[in-house]
């Protein structure tokens, strides 16, 4: 067992042991504002997708995802209790201020992840279900038990699982997996470093605490700059892909263009301004406006859906 290990489990083995926690604190462990956008990416993927599920069915699809992505969260929490406890952004979650043994974060966490899972298979298909299962795996094995504490390229690898909802859905409505929603997994994909690195610049401390290899802590502050504008930059011309695959109309291409311009804005102001508050200040300003940004995106494609907005360009078929 390596050094790293051993702290970990003192670390968990000395949290307080079980108390009464209210369901607030079982809500907390479901990380609802990541849901939040798991909901959001989720059901853009369901709307948009040729070959739409019966209503109820939608509902209920979305809903195991939605539970699939907090028992990730739950699970994460478990396993992470150790430097939770240490930072100060995660230092009042419900597991290292002991309101939930770790123990019972593993038994919720596990009981969601089979149960949205088996859901799933059964009420829309398997390869919805599979692809499901992977993302909860990839979630809390690949990135939290391996990737978070071992590279400064965590977030870039990890960032895969919180990009799948919209594929998920999409497979959900179709039985398949089509360019279109590759396309929007990969927005968000490329989305989540810059977005998670401006929080790293204004937490980086925290990170140094617990000893985890964030970019911040390992390349320093200016390597971090440097990355999320070359992120934001790549960023730009993704977030349009959509309105020429068939996916996006009119309205899609000019708020995508409009939003992917303030996103590069707003990485050149992080890159330029390096020192003292104005810095935390430009990275927080990033921070928040990557949440408007991902949010715009999908939101204009329910909206354009919603109101029979018809595509820029045919649908893109014979793609898986």
């Amino acid at each position: 067992m390596s050094m790293i290990e051993e702290n970990r489990v003192e670390a968990v083995a000395a949290l307080p042991g079980p108390s009464l926690a209210g369901v607030e604190d079982y809500l907390a462990l479901l990380k609802p504002r990541v849901m939040s956008l798991v909901v959001v990416t989720a059901l853009t993927g369901l709307v948009a997708a040729p070959a739409g599920l019966h209503p109820v069915l939608g509902a209920v699809a979305l809903l195991c995802i939605a539970v699939g992505a907090g028992a990730s969260g739950a699970l994460n929490m478990w396993w992470d209790a150790d430097i939770d406890a240490v930072m100060a952004r995660t230092a009042g979650r419900p597991v290292p201020a002991g309101r939930i043994a770790p123990g019972e974060a593993l038994a919720f966490g596990m009981t969601l992840s089979v149960g949205s899972v088996l859901m799933l298979g059964l009420t829309a298909n398997w390869l919805a279900a599979g692809l499901l299962a992977f993302t909860i795996f990839f979630y809390v094995v690949i990135y939290t038990m391996w990737l978070k504490r071992s590279t400064p390229q965590n977030i870039v690898i990890g960032g895969l699982a919180g990009a799948m909802p919209p594929m998920v859905a999409w497979a959900a409505a179709t039985g398949t997996v089509g360019l279109e929603s590759a396309v929007l997994v990969a927005i968000i994909f490329m989305w989540t470093p810059p977005h998670f690195w401006a929080l790293c610049l204004i937490k980086s401390d925290d990170y140094a605490r617990a000893g985890v290899p964030m970019l911040t802590v390992v390349a320093g502050p200016n390597e971090t700059r440097r990355q999320i504008l070359l992120y934001a930059i790549a960023l730009a011309p993704l977030g349009v892909a959509p309105a020429f695959i068939g996916l996006g109309g009119a309205l899609y291409l000019a708020v995508s263009v409009v939003v992917g311009i303030e996103f590069v804005r707003r990485a050149i102001v992080v890159y330029r301004v390096r020192e003292g508050a104005e810095a935390r200040k430009a990275a927080g300003k990033l921070f928040g406006f990557s949440l408007i940004h991902l949010f715009a995106l999908f939101f204009v494609l329910l909206v354009e859906k919603a109101v029979g907005l018809p595509p820029l360009t045919a649908p893109i078929a014979g793609w898986m």
